[in-house]
């Protein structure tokens, strides 16, 4: 990322869209000035310069000698009306990689600088267009990868979790402000001053408290699961993994110990990312690049959020795999393993509580397993209710940060001076500022934005 110190009225220019061939490529350009520039290499400078907000101009690029480079669109937006709250032009063209590249060549020779990864939304947010949490929030709709992200992600950027933060922290100020009033004027002028009422900071840090727990479905929601299908050789792993994903991703073969490394893949399960892994069936091997498969397959189903144990049907569980189902189903609590019966079209007999059949010729049973997933994986972080969600660690580190801040307040109160509570109280509003980016410092930005694709 770039000296975010820099003069914000330097013109930029980046592809907003990926390299490769398209039907249509966008190029963005932003700062004070970039209507000039471009009136220098466009085919009809005269109309770029006079025109109005959300206008559409067609013309050519042209290179130094007069020759077009590019036909194109230009939407030209006016400060502060753009994305970036500056001057800005977007530059619509073919999607050809060899003239995206003649044209950003182009620009740059006129006195475009090359964007910084982000430097687009930055400079939105240094212009008070978005908030910092609507800031993070583009980025999280770009990586969505289930429907649900996404639709979190866009409920951010509306600002729900803005305005969730300012309304909390305009209510722990009043409590400062009061008690700052004491701290202000002689004892003697304030005899008769009533005492600050800290009473709504204990309704304050319950709603911190359940904002700050919702991260846990947030990072579920954006980050996914992780679910191993496991069992010994010929259990039908490879059978299910193909099933989930509606394509022959992984060989499916009578001979044991097909699979010799995991395989994985990335599906959606209720609206969950989930990334899923045939790993190698288990037996003792004795060749030692299926040995190998297998250990390494024993870490994922070690990392796995769920493990799905799968056992063949014709032939039973094993005495192992007995004690293995036994032991999860006792655990309280616990909802890791699912145990699978596989090959259910055969007529085999269900063998378990809460075991459940499935046919990966038919499909049979994958409904009620898919099901079973999504209420494990939930589990591990209940759904909220139309509230704004928190998947980003730092605006949760900084929830937390308030929550101790109003904590030790109310522990306080009687038995700590009024300057040690008014320190706390800064604290407890400096960290909810810290999240919207009202209180936020160089490094913090160049954090956030440098992860940002080119162009947005």
């Amino acid at each position: 990322m770039k000296d975010l110190s820099y003069d914000t009225d330097r013109p930029i220019a980046a592809l907003a869209t990926p390299w490769g061939r398209s039907a249509i490529a966008v190029v963005r350009t932003s700062g004070e000035g970039c209507l000039d520039l471009l009136a220098r290499t466009f085919s009809r400078p005269a109309a770029l310069s006079g025109a109005k907000s959300y206008s559409l101009i067609y013309g050519h690029v042209l290179d130094a000698s007069g020759l077009p480079i590019e036909q194109v669109v230009l939407g030209v937006f006016h400060a502060p009306r753009g994305y970036t709250g500056e001057e800005s032009v977007e530059i619509y063209t073919h999607g050809s990689p060899s003239g995206i590249q003649r044209l950003l060549s182009r620009l740059y020779e006129v006195g475009f600088s090359e964007a910084a990864p982000g430097e687009f939304t930055l400079r939105a947010f240094l212009n008070g267009k978005i908030d910092l949490t609507e800031a993070e929030a583009v980025a999280e709709i770009i990586d969505a990868k289930s429907s649900a992200a996404h639709a979190m992600a866009m409920d951010r950027l509306s600002g729900s979790l803005f305005r969730s933060i300012d309304a909390l922290k305009k209510r722990i100020v009043e409590v400062l402000a009061s008690v700052e009033v004491l701290l202000d004027y002689p004892e003697e002028e304030l005899l008769d001053a009533p005492e600050p009422d800290f009473a709504p900071l204990s309704e304050v840090l319950h709603s911190i408290e359940a904002l700050s727990a919702t991260f846990q479905e947030g990072r579920l929601y954006r980050e996914g699961a992780k679910v191993a299908i496991a069992g010994r050789t010929n259990a039908g792993k490879s059978s299910l993994f193909n099933l989930f994903l509606k394509e022959d991703r992984s060989i499916v073969s009578d001979i044991h110990g097909t699979t010799r490394d995991y395989i994985e893949a990335w599906t959606t399960i209720a609206g969950i990312p989930v990334c899923l892994y045939d790993t190698a069936g288990l037996r003792d091997a004795g060749h030692p690049v299926e040995v190998e498969g297998i250990r390494r397959s024993g870490k994922v189903v070690d990392a796995a959020d769920l493990v799905l144990y799968l056992i063949d049907g014709t032939t039973g569980p094993s005495p192992d795999e007995r004690s293995l189902l036994a032991d999860q189903t006792s655990a309280e609590g616990e909802c890791r393993y699912i145990f699978v019966m596989t090959r259910s079209d055969l007529g085999c007999q269900v063998w378990g509580d809460g075991v459940i059949a499935v046919s990966a010729v038919t499909g049979e049973g994958l409904d009620r397993l898919q099901k079973k997933m999504a209420k494990c994986l939930s589990a591990k972080a209940p759904l909220t209710s139309g509230e704004p969600v928190v998947d980003s660690i730092r605006q949760k580190r900084l929830l937390d940060r308030c929550s101790s801040a109003l904590q030790t307040v109310l522990e306080g109160v009687g038995s700590r001076s009024w300057d040690e509570l008014a320190m706390d109280l800064k604290d407890a509003v400096d960290a909810l500022g810290e999240i919207t980016g009202e209180v936020t410092s160089a490094d913090i930005l160049e954090s956030i934005f440098s992860g940002f694709c080119l162009g947005k």
